[in-house]
């Protein structure tokens, strides 16, 4: 289990997805040490095009200021895709705290060419996760990430 609580909870939202028949990718937002919003991709559960972990968690923490995204943070299990990124960097979200990027390497190096702090945690349970759903769903996962 995660040593940090936050990151804890973002492992738990994509352990639901799992539970729940989808890709095991979950994130939070946290604002003033205080989860605010929790999500998990839901692609496959919605059949949605953009409800990846990090887009459902944004989802669900609601209409913000941009004064509150400013002072976030966004923890997700797995590095995030370009979608993602656009996402966190179109809401001024200043740091991501990333469980793996073993098995996916997404927009961090953007990311931290637009001074977005982004520290990959490399959680063994979040590559374990991935890699797990990545061996028993191939197809599923490519089409997750646009291959």
């Amino acid at each position: 289990m995660a040593s940090d609580r936050f990151l804890a909870a973002a492992i738990a939202e994509a352990q639901t997805g799992r539970s729940e028949g989808g890709i095991p990718i979950g994130s939070v937002l946290v604002i003033d040490d205080e989860i605010v919003g929790r999500g998990h991709n839901r692609r496959v559960q919605r059949g949605s095009v953009v409800l990846h972990g990090e887009m459902d968690c944004l989802e669900n923490a609601g209409r913000l200021p941009a004064a509150a995204y400013r002072r976030s943070t966004i923890y997700t299990t797995l590095s995030p895709c370009d979608m993602c990124t656009g996402a966190i960097l179109l809401y001024g979200i200043p740091r991501v705290v990333v469980g793996e990027n073993r098995t996916f390497v997404g927009g961090e190096a953007l990311l931290r060419s637009r001074g977005i702090e982004v520290d990959v945690v490399d959680d063994r349970e979040c590559v374990t996760l991935m890699r797990d759903f990545i061996t028993a769903h191939p197809s599923l996962w490519n089409e997750d990430i646009g291959e």
